[in-house]
């Protein structure tokens, strides 16, 4: 064993499996950690489902022995729950309060003063999610890391649902002769996914280009099956946008991600393609709308009113949306249109568990506010002849265990951008405005 890993509560709260993540090397939870998780295992949300799962899994870990003498990891590591590494003293020099955070600081810190004082040091490194745990560690002279384990792409390798190629222009018109270019011809280094799209450009500089999109089985490239027409009133203002529409309006993709900063027309385009499949077309029985309620699962009490009512603040930007499509004049129109028509439904995410949905058009906005589970256990109650559409801003995490990179929305892409069932598209310019533009950009 070559370090020792000092975990931190909302590692494990974060990421039950973060136990069997260290490979070879010994996993401390310390005492407090314990006392922490077992604060949070009645939570009705994702904590309390992430706590309950820890304790089941120690308690399993028990029948092995003794968990303060240590459990052997089936990498090869060593599991203790530590109990004598607790002296305060450094820590309260340099701090004073005795939080809990501080006492999981003061384990770590005996550790390394211990490690000190042997011939073969071990690293000891502190793991939390929290920032300022891990400032408050640097200052103490540890070294503490963030939990990375989970996250499964870098930034720089973010699919984006679409690339631009420079070929010779004699591809460009090979494509427009015959409708079609085999992936193969291209001679790509990268693999192209199914349902990616392929903008070609001419290398020589000329304006020549073409937009293409991988077929199904990821063997052709074929021109996009729809016109630029507009969709419930809303045309695409940008190749992107045009490339996410036809996304939205092909029946044979189910499961569609949509990402973008601010501004860049996610929740108008698919609002308004489930409205013309729905409505125009009859594809699907009903359009559900839902976002979460951060944190997700939370009960919406203490607010007045009916459920409609307490929902209203949550949704206002999924209304603001509505009352543009249908062109509405006066407050609360909107609200007569909707109860009229019926085949539209507006929702939390708290009340789609446990639900199984067939023949809908199911748009869940703010996704990426959402865990690995959370999506997970969304994405598998959609039933027979239903679309789902997760869309949202990995840059905007409210969720206070997420970041832009483990977050479900981004887990969702990853997992999916192989699979011919799913597409995704990036949206980077903003149509709101400059102003919304720039202050996606500058802010």
């Amino acid at each position: 064993m070559n370090k020792i890993f000092v975990l931190d509560t909302n590692v494990l709260l974060h990421d039950p499996q973060s136990l069997f993540a260290f490979d070879d090397n010994e996993v401390i939870i310390p005492a407090i950690v314990l006392e922490e998780i077992d604060s949070k295992k009645r939570l009705a949300d994702e904590l309390g489902r992430n706590a309950r799962s820890v304790s089941r899994l120690l308690d399993n870990m028990r029948e092995q022995g003794h968990l303060h003498e240590g459990i052997a990891l089936p990498g090869g590591g060593l599991l203790k729950v530590e109990l004598n590494h607790r002296s305060f003293v450094r820590v309260h020099e340099m701090f004073g309060e005795m939080s809990n955070d501080n006492r999981i600081l003061a384990v770590a810190l005996n550790y390394h003063m211990e490690q000190e004082k042997v011939e073969e040091k071990r690293s000891v490194v502190l793991v939390s999610k929290d920032v300022l745990v891990r400032i408050k560690a640097d200052v103490l002279g540890l070294e503490a890391q963030d939990y990375l384990s989970d996250r499964i792409v870098d930034h720089s390798e973010f699919y984006t649902g679409n690339v631009t190629l420079h070929v010779h222009p004699s591809v460009i018109d090979e494509f427009y002769s015959y409708r079609f270019l085999s992936v193969s011809h291209l001679q790509l280094k990268d693999r192209l996914s199914p349902n990616e799209f392929v903008i070609l450009r001419d290398e020589m500089g000329t304006s020549k280009s073409a937009l293409l999109k991988v077929s199904q089985d990821g063997v052709r490239l074929e021109p996009l099956f729809l016109s630029n027409d507009p969709v419930w009133g809303i045309t695409a203002r940008n190749a992107q946008q045009r490339m996410a529409l036809e996304l939205l309006l092909n029946d044979d993709i189910p499961l569609v991600t949509l990402s973008g900063k601010a501004g860049t027309g996610k929740t108008l385009l698919a609002l308004a393609a489930g409205l013309l499949k729905v409505e125009d077309e009859h594809k699907y029985k009903k359009l559900l709308i839902a976002r979460p309620v951060v944190p997700m699962g939370k009960d919406i009490g203490y607010l007045p009113g009916e459920k409609e009512e307490k929902l209203r603040p949550w949704m206002q930007p999924i209304y603001d949306n509505l009352e543009f499509l249908f062109d509405t004049k006066k407050a609360g129109d909107i609200d007569k249109i909707l109860m009229g028509m019926g085949s539209i439904q507006v929702e939390a995410l708290t009340y789609i568990r446990g639900r199984s949905i067939p023949g809908q058009f199911i748009i869940i906005d703010e996704a990426q506010n959402l865990t690995k589970h959370e999506v997970k256990t969304i994405v598998s109650r959609v039933g027979e002849g239903s679309k789902i559409v997760l869309m949202g801003d990995p840059g905007q995490i409210d969720h206070p265990y997420l970041d832009s990179i483990s977050n479900g929305l981004t887990h969702i892409v990853e997992k999916f951008k192989r699979e011919n069932i799913s597409g995704h598209m990036t949206l980077e310019k903003g149509e709101r405005s400059k102003l919304a533009q720039h202050a996606a950009d500058l802010l």
